[in-house]
């Protein structure tokens, strides 16, 4: 029988280990978290709540309280409301976002994952992520309750889905002040209860269910610095007219000034509590 020797193995053979996690590594955990986040509403569909019952309640609601008083009649109405309803549906969906967070980070579940080989802030992009599939679904229903009630968007097919993609990134982009909130809240009824305090009054007060005109002249002034009263008038313009004006505009930059400056403020946040 004839021996096989093979040379001994080096420390210079040996790969060098590091800590540094690669951007593709990260960006696959990242969707890896997104796809825990879907299961989560899998095994707790309660969690879907706010993205199905709330569309439905509110859309069918406003329509018929409000319509005859703002507009003389239902179908009057629906074009102002369901651009409305849209955006303050989605908009109020992204302050679970924090609430989640903090939610999970009082449980410890990000404690267990620093024990994993991935990278830190994953656990947190995919949490945004996921929230997004909410968006969605949020904005399908909205449209679909409009249609169901009798709207019919001027704009077609192109105009509806450009609104709600509109409406899917600036959620995103408000997102990442939530999650701010939620990493350096102290629970998350306080984290909730201060994001609800203040997304009310910007989408009411936007011009989502009224005119902005009847509005006093200081409340009109203030929504020129109101970012949900830019994505309350592109989504009009959109599905009324598939017009893309100015306020789609302001919408897009506003948002990538909110992730500019709140997401490397969050993920920074994060870090020194992961």
């Amino acid at each position: 029988m004839t021996a096989i020797l093979t040379a001994p193995t080096t420390i210079d053979d040996l790969p060098e280990a590091s800590d540094r996690i690669g951007l593709r590594e990260t960006i696959s955990t990242s969707f890896t978290m997104a796809y825990r986040g879907l299961l989560k509403i899998k095994h707790n569909p309660e969690q879907l709540f706010d993205v199905t019952v709330q569309p439905i309640l509110f859309t069918a609601l406003f329509t018929y309280i409000f319509g005859g008083a703002i507009s003389g009649s239902v179908s009057g109405y629906l074009p102002v409301l369901i651009p409305g309803i849209l955006v303050q549906t989605v908009v109020l969906t992204s302050v679970v976002t924090g609430t989640q967070l903090r939610e999970d980070m009082d449980k410890g579940v990000f404690d267990r994952f620093k024990s994993l080989p991935i990278a830190r802030v994953s656990a947190l992009s995919g949490a945004l992520l996921a929230d997004m599939v909410r968006y969605a679904i949020a904005s399908t229903l909205t449209v679909l309750v409009g249609l169901c009630l009798g709207y019919r968007p001027g704009g077609g097919l192109v105009g509806v889905v450009a609104a709600c993609l509109v409406v899917v990134v600036c959620s995103f982009a408000v997102s990442w002040i939530w999650a701010l909130v939620g990493v350096t809240g102290k629970s998350a009824a306080s984290v909730q209860g201060i994001s609800m305090m203040v997304m009310f009054p910007l989408t009411f007060m936007s011009g989502a269910f009224a005119p902005v005109s009847t509005m006093p002249g200081w409340m009109q002034g203030l929504n020129h610095v109101n970012p949900v009263y830019y994505m309350v008038n592109a989504c009009r313009e959109l599905m009324n007219h598939n017009n893309y004006g100015t306020d789609l505009v302001w919408s897009l930059v506003g948002s990538l000034v909110v992730i500019a400056i709140f997401a490397p403020l969050a993920v920074k946040a994060y870090m020194r509590r992961a």
